[in-house]
């Protein structure tokens, strides 16, 4: 009876280390670099850099290239206003 109980422990013990292995599969560095990369929808037409949403993109853009002209789909937008406080 003895191989018995160890072998339902055996059995519960790698139950467990299963479910932990699954729960952590999904924090892996290449799971957030997806879900990184499918956050970066804009592309800067000169640099070909990656920003999140359009105020980045303007903000980048008037930074990084102020001789160039500002996009057509960046004319649009309100020129940002900051508060500090």
């Amino acid at each position: 009876m003895a191989r018995g109980q160890q072998k339902i422990q055996s059995q519960q013990k790698a139950n467990e280390k299963a479910a932990k292995a699954k729960k952590q599969q999904g924090h892996s560095a290449s799971e957030q670099k997806k879900a990184a990369m499918a956050a970066l929808v804009h592309v800067c037409a000169v640099c070909k850099s990656q920003m999140p949403d359009p105020k980045t993109y303007k903000q980048h853009f008037e930074n990084k290239h102020p001789k160039n002209p500002l996009p057509a789909d960046l004319q649009d937008l309100q020129p940002g206003v900051f508060h500090f406080s």
